[in-house]
Order: structure tokens, then C-alpha cells, then sequence
């Protein structure tokens, strides 16, 4: 995973409790999907009880592997005798086809847990391999690449540690850590501001969150970070004097963010510039050399393809 080198950042998503009760929530839905809370018919119908067996994990594409980390606790809330061995770490790359681990224990119970373990490490392995590829694209460029909230509802926290697997960065958890000035919120503050410019509505916008936010600073409480969405270049002069932490610019041309850096470094060089808006493997090195600060790819999360792990039985020797 990146380390942490700049102070004006998100929080940065990390395995902690908070994870695994994400996680736990998780794999008890998963158990009433596949068991309706009482039975596996299959296996219990011919596996014995107390019969153990040893099956390996398969990779079967090659990727950068995510999820390790939540399979033991998977297994533990399936059954005690469930065991992982694995020589890999989440974040590294895996190759394929071949085996990235085993699991042992009772028969039943392996089987049981088979569904929900591959579905973990193929999305999130998805996620950290799709993000390691926008990652390798900027490198060389001062841009880092950053994800989004477009995750998949329970999975959020799960799928932004997969995307720090991947060398990515987490923009704001939720609504709870970071003050992000939307269009949605400036066309509500127009509606009661008719005929106030753009620019005027988003600068008093900033000066708004800045003064919320003192008054967290003055409770002992983190301060949250300012940021303000822009859809057009011609309001960036006005937002930049207002002094946000980062001005978010949407789905503008290479032209555009090229020219909104250079008014940046004139007027306040200290506020981050993040482009944002549609930016694909094929775009994401062209946005990158404008000199902007950060690159938020939804991609990363709502459209990564899972990685193909598959189970496959070992006999016993």
C-alpha cells in the first residue's frame, strides 16, 4: 500500500475492526443465501459428518490478490476447524494458473465456506488488479489515483482496502468525513440565490464548510477536509481565493485542467486539483500529464471485473 506523505488527505482505509464488522455482516447474509439459515442439502446429503478433507485455492488469471486477509475470519465464523494456509499478502501479485493457498478442516464445512471465499477474493483481488493498472498508467506523473463511494452497498470499506492493495488512495469514506461541495448542493443554493453567479455561490459555499469546520476543530473534533466540485473553468479564479483543500474538476478537457493548473499555481498553490469524470486506462496518462493532483476513478469499484479463483478438492495422501 501507498504510505501516507501529504496533509490533506482522506482517511486511508486499513484492515481494523471496523472492517470485520463490515465482513461479518457480510458473510451472515452470504450464509442465509446459501443455506436459507439451516441446511446445505448437497453436502449434507452425502459427505459424512465428521469427514476432513484439504482444498486448494486456484488462481486461474493472473492479478494483484485482495481478500486474503478476510478468509480466515470467514472461516472461523463457519466452523473453528477451518484452517487457511496461504504464502501470499494481500497487494501482491499472484500468477496463474496455479495455487495461492489451502484449506483444511471438516469436508462439510469446507464446502460451506467454498462460495463465499472465492466471491471475496475474486471481487476484491478485481478491484486491486484494475486499480494497480491505472496506478502503473500515471506513474512518473504527479497524479495519484483515487476512488470513489460508486461501491457496492456493505462492501464499501472492503472494497477500498482492496483498492489501497492495489496502490490506489481512498477519497472520503462517506458522508461523515469530508465536506464535498457537490453540483447537486450548488444548484440548491442557486435556487435560493437567483441570479448570483456560479463562482460567487461556490466561493460562500467554501467559506460556509470552512466555518462548520472550525467549529469541530474548537470541539476536539478531526477537522474534516473542504473540497468543492466544478463543472466549469470559468468559476476555478473565485473558488481558488475562497481557499478549499482541493477543487474537484469534472469531466474537463486536458486543455482545461492544463490551463486551471497554471492558474492554481499563480493564485493559491496549495489547494490540490482533482479531475474526475469518465477517465479510462486509455485517458488516464493524458489527464495525468496536465499536472493535476489527484485522478477519481468510479471505474475502480462499480466496473472492475473479478478476478477467476476457483476451489479444487486435494486428496488426501
Amino acid at each position: 500500500m501507498p504510505s501516507l506523505g501529504r496533509s490533506a488527505e482522506y482517511e486511508q482505509i486499513k484492515w481494523d475492526e471496523r472492517i470485520e464488522h463490515d465482513l461479518a455482516a457480510l458473510v451472515d447474509l452470504a450464509l442465509w443465501e446459501d443455506t436459507a439459515g439451516g441446511v446445505d442439502c448437497t453436502s449434507e446429503a452425502i459427505v459424512p459428518e465428521e469427514a476432513w478433507g484439504r482444498a486448494a485455492i486456484l488462481a486461474r488469471t493472473p492479478g494483484v490478490v485482495a481478500g486474503l486477509r478476510a478468509i480466515p475470519n470467514v472461516l472461523r465464523k463457519i466452523d473453528p476447524s477451518l484452517r487457511l494456509s496461504t504464502d501470499y499478502v494481500d497487494g501482491q501479485e499472484i500468477k496463474a494458473p496455479g495455487p495461492i493457498g489451502h484449506i483444511t478442516g471438516l469436508a462439510r464445512k469446507i464446502l460451506l465456506a467454498e462460495r463465499i471465499v472465492l466471491n471475496i477474493l475474486g471481487r476484491l483481488s478485481g478491484i486491486a488488479t484494475l486499480t494497480r493498472q491505472f496506478v502503473e498508467a500515471v506513474a512518473g506523473t504527479r497524479a495519484r489515483i483515487f476512488d470513489t463511494r460508486k461501491t457496492t452497498p456493505g462492501w464499501r470499506r472492503l472494497e477500498k482496502y482492496a483498492v489501497r492493495c492495489g496502490g490506489g488512495w481512498n477519497h472520503r469514506v462517506g458522508l461523515f468525513d469530508g465536506i464535498l461541495i457537490k453540483d447537486n448542493h450548488l444548484a440548491f443554493l442557486s435556487e435560493l440565490n437567483p441570479g448570483v453567479p456560479h463562482g460567487k455561490l461556490a466561493a460562500e459555499a467554501i467559506r460556509r464548510a470552512k466555518k462548520f469546520r472550525d467549529c469541530w476543530e474548537s470541539q476536539g473534533r478531526l477537522p474534516p477536509l473542504v473540497e468543492v466540485e466544478l463543472e466549469s473553468p470559468d468559476d476555478l479564479e473565485e473558488v481558488l481565493r475562497a481557499g478549499p483543500d482541493i477543487v474537484l474538476l469534472d469531466n474537463m478537457q486536458p486543455e482545461a485542467l492544463r490551463a486551471a493548473v497554471a492558474l492554481r499555481d499563480r493564485i493559491n498553490p496549495a489547494v490540490e486539483l482533482e479531475a474526475s469524470g469518465g477517465i479510462t486506462l486509455e485517458t488516464v496518462r493524458k489527464v495525468a500529464e496536465t499536472g493535476v493532483d489527484r485522478i477519481s476513478v468510479g471505474a475502480l469499484t462499480h466496473s472492475a471485473k473479478a478476478l477467476d479463483f476457483s476451489l479444487e478438492w486435494v486428496p488426501n495422501p
